[in-house]
């Protein structure tokens, strides 16, 4: 069985899905390369529209693997510090390629979300958690830091800096009833509901316009990084005319209120 599964389960909605169980999914590289090729594959495309990203078993991802695991590809002749540099570089670029995804990412935590597990659900754009489900930012528990993978930037500004530091620098778990309570997840449901939520949610999406929700996908990230309110509403003002000129997507809305019937968006 591979380690990474691409399911297909709805039409329009890709499920990506981490497949090594007795592991709890952990960020080993042999797990690491094909999430990386599985995050390319379904973003490139164009008849998916929506992404579910989940694991296997009881764990989302516990994080940095602590066995025997393969080393990173193409080491050979390298030095140690070299070699470290390049493993931190293929992880470190997990939360950026959920990013450049055009697709939203729905993150199903189906279990424990443990250091580099918890940054990757913080990559996607929208996570929901199964009741069993837990975080913690586990560097800090290692004698590291906990700051891995965006998780210093990603965090604050979901959740505020206050209890970003106190979950940071205690290196305690967060249930999922906290975590929705906090605004780190949008909803807890029952462990044997979550798929199926994020896949209706998935649907919800599915039914606008894609160039629509791509947009506000990226507009939303750019605006953690805008830096005044100025810029992001000049950002929005440009994406928000180039869709309504370049397209007949607000009068089909408007014709489809009239009718009575779900708008049939063509971009």
């Amino acid at each position: 069985m591979p380690f990474v599964q691409i399911e297909k389960p709805r039409p329009h909605t890709a499920i990506i899905r981490m497949n090594r169980p007795e592991r709890m999914n952990s960020m080993a590289f042999e797990l690491v390369g094909p999430l990386h090729e599985a995050i390319q594959e379904v973003a490139a495309d164009n008849e998916i529209w929506s992404v579910v990203l989940t694991g296997s078993g009881s764990g989302f991802s516990s994080g940095a693997d602590t066995q025997a695991t393969e080393p990173p590809p193409n080491i050979d002749g390298l030095t140690l510090t070299r070699i470290a540099t390049r493993s931190m570089t293929i992880l470190s670029d997990l939360v950026p390629a959920l990013r450049r995804m055009p697709q939203p990412v729905i993150a199903a935590v189906n279990g424990a979300a443990i250091g580099g597990g918890f940054c990757l659900t913080l990559g996607a754009d929208i996570r929901i958690a199964a009741e069993s489900a837990y975080f913690r930012a586990a560097g800090i528990n290692n004698g590291l830091t906990a700051t891995e993978l965006g998780l210093s930037f990603l965090l604050p500004r979901a959740i505020g800096s206050s209890r970003a530091f106190e979950i940071m620098l205690s290196g305690r778990d967060i249930s999922a009833q906290e975590a929705a309570e906090i605004g780190l997840v949008s909803r807890a449901v029952p462990d044997d509901e979550l798929v199926d939520s994020a896949l209706d949610l998935a649907d919800q999406m599915n039914g606008w316009s894609t160039q629509g929700v791509q947009l506000t996908k990226r507009m939303m990230w750019s605006g953690l990084e805008t830096g005044s309110l100025a810029a992001a509403i000049e950002l929005e003002s440009h994406t928000q005319l180039f869709v309504r000129m370049t397209t007949k997507n607000f009068e089909e809305a408007v014709m489809a209120r009239k009718e009575g019937r779900s708008p049939r968006f063509e971009d």
